[in-house]
């Protein structure tokens, strides 16, 4: 999600597949025509041609970013997993104009926006509404979020699927693909095609906000037991595939802990390492986008806010069994089992160079001696998070691609590195080792 203040412009979201491939495939000609005029104008001067200086100009990199903001849905979506699941081993420039799609966001003009809600609970929709505000609260890839009150005195937050969004899915997905790769910027190896049929798996879930409901729902009951937590009630009656109806939870940004003292920040970002952990070993269920907005902060108890379970995913057990191996081997420095629960996770397989097998050994132990070192965990100190950015980009360069494995480990991957990005902003103090044992029975 995005907040208000950072939208770009009221822009009406192109609903038909016909008109958004044209637009797709505009742009890309637009863009190529761009980089034969300069691999030409190189050519004469004697220079040699990088695809890389080609696509990479300001003017296209503006071009992509804009155009796919202003198609939504799929387009951008998939730009978004591209550039989460895959930076370690994408090359920078590709992966950066990828994760300017997570803060870009038009929004649907008010007349849009009418019609979608007249489609969906009939012309006298508006007498349910004590007020409705036509300008948005948030807004996102697939869909915008509006503040209401409705005449029976609920306080709702719906939230409002882009028209066309869920039947484009196929086509948007195929024609991004295509351009990505026919950028020459992804590594030879590297399987976009797992990704990219990921992508469309997944937005097709999401653009279900029925099922997103059941996931609320279901998490809703999976945490009635702690108080840290707080999440809006479905209101079902208002709630389709394409509209999801919820209760109004007055909250302030997850950003703005950043202000505050550093307890609270430290609480914060222990309950939300502590809520990933049982997602992933209690649950087997994890709402998978580790989006800054999708976490809010109430204003008096510092309870954390949950919004957005679209992207929830159920994990397979051995997935989550091999993760559980993984950190029991790394704290007690077996590199035997270290390395087996790393295979099964697919980070490397049979045919990866040993050179590169050593390499990423090296970069797990030493996550787990930094959580080892000390029972509280600094989130604020980026020294070992920058060594190993440059460890991952020097092994890119040489050659790694991860090999097709569970496409769960991705997304697991996502959630923690996102959820330690948070951390880190909240430049917290956490006791990571204790976590870890409680969730993992770790003596």
């Amino acid at each position: 999600m995005t907040d208000p203040t950072e939208f770009g412009k009221a822009i009406p979201v192109p609903r038909h597949r016909s008109l958004r491939a044209a637009r797709l495939g505009g742009m890309a000609l637009r863009v190529a025509g761009s980089m034969a005029v300069q691999g030409a104008q190189d050519a004469l001067r004697g220079q040699g041609t990088d695809m890389r200086n080609l696509l990479m100009t300001p003017r296209n990199v503006a071009r992509i970013t804009t155009e796919l903001a202003r198609m939504r849905g799929a387009a951008m979506k998939l730009g978004q997993l591209i550039s989460m699941d895959a930076g370690e081993v994408l090359p920078p420039e590709l992966a950066q104009m990828m994760a300017r799609l997570r803060a870009q966001a038009d929004f649907m003009p008010p007349a849009q926006l009418k019609k979608v809600l007249t489609d969906a609970w009939g012309a006298d929709w508006l007498k349910r509404f004590a007020h409705f505000n036509v300008r948005p609260i948030a807004a996102a890839s697939i869909g915008q979020v509006h503040r209401a009150r409705l005449k029976d005195g609920r306080d709702v937050a719906i939230k409002v699927q882009y028209p066309g969004i869920a039947h484009s899915i196929d086509s948007d997905v195929s024609n991004v693909a295509a351009l990505v790769k026919l950028s020459g910027l992804v590594p030879k190896g590297f399987d976009i095609a797992a990704y990219v049929e990921e992508a469309r798996r997944q937005l097709h879930e999401e653009t279900d906000y029925l099922q997103e409901a059941s996931h609320l729902e279901r998490f809703q009951h999976l945490l009635a037991g702690s108080d840290r937590y707080v999440l809006p009630e479905v209101h079902r009656d208002l709630t389709t595939r394409s509209i999801l109806t919820m209760s109004y939870v007055e909250s302030d940004p997850l950003e703005a802990c950043a202000a505050l003292d550093a307890e609270t920040r430290n609480q914060v970002a222990t309950d939300l390492i502590d809520l990933v952990l049982a997602e992933l070993f209690e649950f087997g269920l994890v709402q998978s986008d580790p989006n800054f907005a999708n976490f809010r902060v109430t204003p008096d108890t510092r309870q954390l806010v949950l919004l957005d379970f679209g992207a929830t995913r159920q994990l397979y057990r051995r997935v989550t069994s091999a993760y559980q191996d993984l950190i029991r081997a790394g704290l007690a420095v077996d590199t035997k089992n270290l390395q087996a629960s790393a295979k099964r996770l697919g980070l490397w397989d049979d045919a990866t160079p040993p050179h590169h097998v050593t390499t990423l050994t090296h970069m797990m132990d030493q996550v787990f001696a930094s959580i080892a070192q000390d029972p509280i965990y600094d989130f604020a100190d980026q020294t070992l998070t920058n060594r190993l950015n440059e460890q991952a980009l020097d092994l890119a360069k040489s050659g790694f691609v991860p090999p097709p494995g569970p496409m769960d480990a991705p997304f697991i991957q996502r959630k923690l590195a996102g959820t330690f990005l948070i951390a880190a902003n909240l430049q917290a103090k956490v006791p990571l080792q204790s976590l870890l044992q409680r969730r993992l029975d770790l003596d």
